[in-house]
């Protein structure tokens, strides 16, 4: 069984119920008055300031007391649910289960705009338009409490498969829990035929070098940019 960090839970706390239902559970809710009311539970209430279900008698000021006292929700899964995070697991024994299969991949809350990725992108001399376009294709995103910029791996149904996701405010960098790496960050070139491939690192790094070619600083590439999110695959001897 794993557990959660008291950091952890002081976070997930931050997450305010009314931002957790609009974004995860909009057709959940209607609005009423000065607030919302669940289709669901007639009863419930929601506001800005928290919700309360008046036939059971009981309320809570955070989406935490929400997915824990109306959803149903753990308490160590609500919280690693609002921070896209995975609990700590404890020391293994000998005699362990094998580890399960991999996890779905959980995504950091969505902020209502990208304003600090996109400066802090430009800040690292990232052209603005290449930014927008990402932003556009669905492939970068702003998380909605860390304002972290978010990059997506996609496959070929379009469904995000990893996430690199990337403080703007220090060096902080990691995965998202569940991201699966043969799914890189892509940025397609204009001719979608060309058979030409550059691999980077990092996301970042795919749009360093575009913003390069833009300017005239390095030779032209139109060809398919791919971070590997740095995965390296390990050699076979050769026999």
């Amino acid at each position: 069984m794993g557990y959660v960090t008291k950091e952890q839970i002081k976070r997930a706390r931050k997450v305010k119920v009314l931002d957790y239902i609009l974004m995860y559970e909009p057709d959940t809710i209607r609005p009423v008055g000065n607030g919302y009311r669940s289709k669901e539970h007639e009863s419930l209430a929601v506001s800005d300031k928290g919700f309360y279900w008046h036939s059971r008698g009981f309320g809570g000021k955070t989406a935490l007391d929400y997915l824990t006292n109306v959803r149903g929700y753990g308490f160590v899964e609500a919280v690693c649910k609002l921070l896209g995070e995975t609990s700590i697991e404890q020391t293994s024994t000998p005699n362990a289960k094998p580890p399960p299969e991999r996890k779905p991949l959980v995504l950091p809350l969505r902020h209502r705009d990208s304003k600090r990725v996109i400066a802090y992108l430009q800040s690292r001399g990232i052209d603005r338009d290449l930014i927008l376009d990402c932003i556009e294709r669905g492939v970068l995103y702003e998380s909605a409490y860390q304002h972290d910029a978010v990059f997506l791996g996609r496959d070929e149904n379009n469904k995000a498969r990893y996430a690199a996701i990337r403080a703007t405010t220090s060096s902080f960098k990691r995965d998202a829990d569940g991201s699966d790496k043969r799914y890189g960050v892509v940025i397609p070139p204009e001719n979608p035929h060309s058979n030409e491939v550059a691999a980077f690192e990092s996301a970042i790094d795919c749009l360093s070098h575009q913003t390069l070619c833009k300017q005239g600083f390095i030779p032209q590439f139109d060809g398919w940019r791919i971070s590997l999110g740095g995965y390296v695959r390990k050699q076979e001897k050769a026999d």
